[in-house]
């Protein structure tokens, strides 16, 4: 069966404000909610192999959420690590504005350690959800060392962290080495402004560094594709190094939803789209798939029962 690697972090959040009558939440989150829209949504017959480091305080529960998880390779689970895992108070301003605050010390991967686990498969998500997954050297490292369609969400690494572990902007240095490392990348619409005020100059920096697609998402209003000249589908990645021709670029609305919970949604967006290029769609197609995942997943709360809900089965109470 083809294997797909997922790269990011297990997170506890607790949750302030999401529903201003309510009491806060805690509940899994970062990547949870990305392999919950795999669980629903990646083509058949694929297979996830979690890549995931899970701090020893919350292996137990981790391990737990992994078994509610189908589409894992037979024994796939996290890696337990010596330390505290990550953990994040998310503290909701209005519907789409949040406060972050981090704690924990789930290390980064290295080269060394990433290399003998990706080697046998097939492509790779790759969600910096607390923007320490890896440096850029294990990337790059990554990128000369596996040959198979790499997916990423820069996410987190437009975060920096004050000593108080609130979560604040900022720059991305060497934002074109990071470009060439990855196939198809995805940003939302606030770290897309950080890395440039102009949305076709950004698109010319990442397509020029070697990006197949960059996608923009925008919340309620959708998200904006540029995908390189010569690019259609995945098996296209590599073509638009030798093709002539004009940059394709789209607006693609989203389905008109009342919010309920916008946790999670980039991330689910981000699987969604990933699962429906790795089935071998269209850019604007695999679009619209992932903005009708992200659209269920606002009426939705928390990862545990995402999936079933993202499939449009019944959640048990």
């Amino acid at each position: 069966m083809p294997k797909l690697g997922v790269v990011g972090s297990l997170v506890w959040d607790v949750i302030y404000g999401r529903d201003p009558m309510a009491s806060p939440v805690e509940e899994w989150g970062g990547i949870a909610y990305a392999l919950s829209s795999f669980e629903a949504q990646l083509p058949t017959g694929w297979e996830i192999v979690p890549l995931i480091k899970v701090g020893r305080d919350l292996s137990g529960q981790a391990r737990q959420f992994f078994r509610t998880l189908t589409r894992l390779v037979p024994g796939g689970r996290g890696v337990e690590v010596p330390a505290a895992n990550n953990r994040v108070v998310l503290r909701y301003r209005s519907t789409e504005r949040r406060c972050e605050r981090m704690a924990g010390g789930v290390p980064g991967w290295t080269w060394a350690e990433l290399g003998p686990m990706v080697h046998d498969l097939d492509a790779l998500y790759i969600n910096f959800i607390s923007g320490f997954e890896m440096c850029l050297g294990t990337a790059e490292a990554l990128r000369h060392g596996f040959n198979g369609p790499i997916y990423t969400d820069l996410h987190s690494l437009l975060l920096g962290m004050q000593h108080d572990g609130i979560r604040v902007p900022k720059p991305l240095p060497n934002a074109e080495q990071w470009f060439r490392c990855f196939d198809v990348v995805q940003v939302n619409e606030d770290e897309m402004h950080q890395l440039s005020p102009e949305p076709m100059a950004l698109a010319a920096r990442a397509l020029e560094a070697g990006v197949s697609l960059l996608v923009v998402t925008l919340g309620p209003r959708g998200a904006v594709y540029f995908a390189a000249p010569g690019f259609a589908t995945l098996a296209d990645r590599a073509l638009h190094r030798t093709s002539d021709g004009p940059v394709r670029t789209a607006l693609v609305s989203g389905p008109v939803v009342e919010a309920t919970d916008p946790t999670g949604c980039g991330d689910v967006f981000g699987a969604a789209f990933c699962s429906a290029l790795l089935a071998g769609q269209t850019v604007e197609p695999a679009v619209v798939s992932a903005n009708r995942a992200a659209a269920r997943n606002v009426t939705f709360r928390g990862a545990a029962g995402l999936a079933q809900h993202l499939r449009g089965t019944l959640v048990g109470l």
